[in-house]
């Protein structure tokens, strides 16, 4: 039997309903945010999918000194304790650094470790320290076997509540791939698989001066994790993805989710109801 992760009314895990994870890559301002998690609450909620609202305070990791990160940890945290408390859905964001844990913890219902962090021990251990959900994107640059020693690290603290993030392996300069066989491998851990559809389809520093990618590619990909039986899918949508200020290219129109929500529910109950 595999592990349930539990936030608020959300079940993640041993072949509950798939989990949408979404929101835009950053947190641009405070308008855009609430137009999108609005958005997709509604979608979520006619098509019946759980949602769990992310955005990124603070977008450390970008290609180029003068990308846009974010608002900041402060402004940002604000504008996610709104959206939980006024849109009424989870929320999830990025984690940095040790120092940022203790602030974000108290509003934040996951904290999210980033794939470049993903074998940072003290980070992990300190994330597992503070009793929350933890959400770990495997690195780029691991098998997905060696997800077990990431796990241990949480584990040592007493915290067993893990999500596990599949976002593609590098695959020779500039590319990712996804192997599907990931999502069943890392379910064999008991703990409940993510798959991100959007960084899976990111071209990392393609453009030279930022990451690229191929948002066309999203709902194939996202297609694949569910039939493949993952928990969860993770995928950043944007009003407009050529004029977002961060990962444009791999992000979805918001006004192209709900029908592939529709088509994910359905691939879903097929999958899960056979087991």
């Amino acid at each position: 039997m595999g592990k349930v992760i539990q936030i608020q009314q959300i079940r993640i895990g041993n072949n509950h309903p798939f989990v949408l994870i979404a929101g835009p890559c950053v947190i641009e301002n405070r308008a855009i945010v609430f137009k999108i998690a609005k958005a997709i609450k509604a979608m979520s909620h006619r098509v019946g999918v759980p949602f769990i609202f992310k955005a990124s305070y603070d977008k450390a990791n970008r290609s180029s000194l003068e990308s846009f990160r974010g608002l900041g940890m402060s402004r940002g945290l604000d504008i996610l304790k709104e959206v939980k408390e006024e849109v009424g859905v989870p929320v999830l964001s990025d984690v940095h650094t040790i120092e940022q844990l203790d602030v974000v913890a108290k509003v934040l219902d996951i904290l999210q470790i980033p794939a470049f962090l993903s074998r940072q021990t003290d980070l992990l251990v300190a994330a597992g320290r503070t009793g929350k959900i933890v959400n770990v994107k495997k690195g780029q640059f691991l098998a997905p076997w060696d997800i077990k020693t990431v796990i241990k690290k949480i584990e040592s603290t007493g915290n067993h509540k893990i999500l596990l993030t599949e976002r593609g392996v590098s695959f020779g300069y500039n590319n990712l791939v996804s192997d599907f066989r990931s999502v069943a491998i890392m379910r064999r851990t008991g703990y409940p698989v993510v798959f991100d559809a959007s960084h899976s389809v990111q071209q990392p520093g393609g453009l030279g001066y930022a990451s690229g990618g191929q948002k066309e590619f999203i709902p194939l990909l996202a297609r694949c994790a569910v039939a493949a039986g993952c928990d969860a899918i993770f995928i950043e949508v944007h009003p407009n993805p050529k004029r977002a200020l961060s990962d444009g290219p791999n992000m979805l129109a918001l006004n192209q989710l709900e029908k592939l929500l529709v088509d994910l529910k359905a691939i879903d109950h097929i999958v899960k109801g056979k087991r």
